[in-house]
């Protein structure tokens, strides 16, 4: 998969690129990560990438000219999704996260200040998206989650003993309580379902206690869901996470 990254801060991103999924997308091949400074296509010596509003309002706005010439540097941009990082855009979600993924090629543009210039926006970007009903200074740290959502769904990235399809929101649930050992804990004990043995029982306590935070937490998620489909759903998951552990322990 193929991204450009269009950032004043292009120095935030370099350890980034070096850890977890994305690190390891990236040295196995899987990802090919640009990181394009914005500022290389400054307007003036002095490296001025923004400009007073005209009519008038609160923050400086991304230029267009630099906008537009950091977008040109990008030799596979016919074809590409180009995603400006907003409040206003699409929130992001397991499905956008995959829809992204099966594309394959992506342009993410940060913003810095007040904004950008309408026109880039008008003209150049194809995805609005937001990661939250919350500010931030920039785009960049959501341009990172949203690289970490979306790369997780290429074919390979993720090891055996991980699986996208079995993540928290795949199954239309969140997750249920894990435990490892000890199996007590300064009096505290994992449930005796878990330490069963039973598969059956383990399967069936684990999708309540998903339903059950799910209901608590998000219980937007079950809108359109029957309880026939959401079982379903996390049954086929369950399965595939023990093919998995199965196939690694092999």
């Amino acid at each position: 998969m193929r991204v450009a990254v269009a950032t004043l801060f292009p120095d935030l991103f370099e350890p980034f690129l070096q850890h977890g999924v994305v690190g390891r997308a990236v040295e196995s091949g899987l990802a090919d990560i640009t990181l394009l400074d914005i500022r290389e296509r400054a307007v003036d010596v002095r490296g001025s990438v923004d400009d007073y509003q005209f009519g008038g309002g609160a923050g400086m706005l991304l230029r267009p000219e630099p906008l537009f010439e950091t977008l040109e540097r990008v030799q596979w941009r016919s074809g590409a999704r180009v995603v400006y990082l907003t409040p206003r855009g699409r929130r992001l979600d397991h499905n956008l996260a995959r829809e992204l993924a099966s594309h394959g090629s992506l342009v993410l543009f940060c913003g810095r200040y007040g904004g950008i210039d309408s026109r880039f926006r008008d003209e150049a970007v194809t995805d609005e998206i937001c990661i939250g009903d919350a500010v931030v200074s920039g785009g960049e740290v959501p341009a990172m989650f949203l690289m970490e959502a979306v790369l997780r769904w290429v074919p390979g990235v993720l090891g055996r003993m991980e699986s996208a399809g079995s993540d928290s929101f795949a199954t239309g649930l969140l997750d249920y309580p894990r435990y490892t050992r000890p199996a007590e804990y300064r009096g505290m004990k994992v449930p005796e379902v878990v330490l069963s043995g039973n598969h059956a029982e383990i399967e069936d306590w684990r999708f309540e206690r998903a339903l059950e935070n799910t209901r608590r937490y998000r219980p937007e998620l079950l809108e359109g869901s029957t309880l026939e489909d959401l079982r379903e759903r996390f049954s086929r998951s369950m399965r595939a996470a023990e093919r998995q552990k199965e196939q690694n322990d092999g």
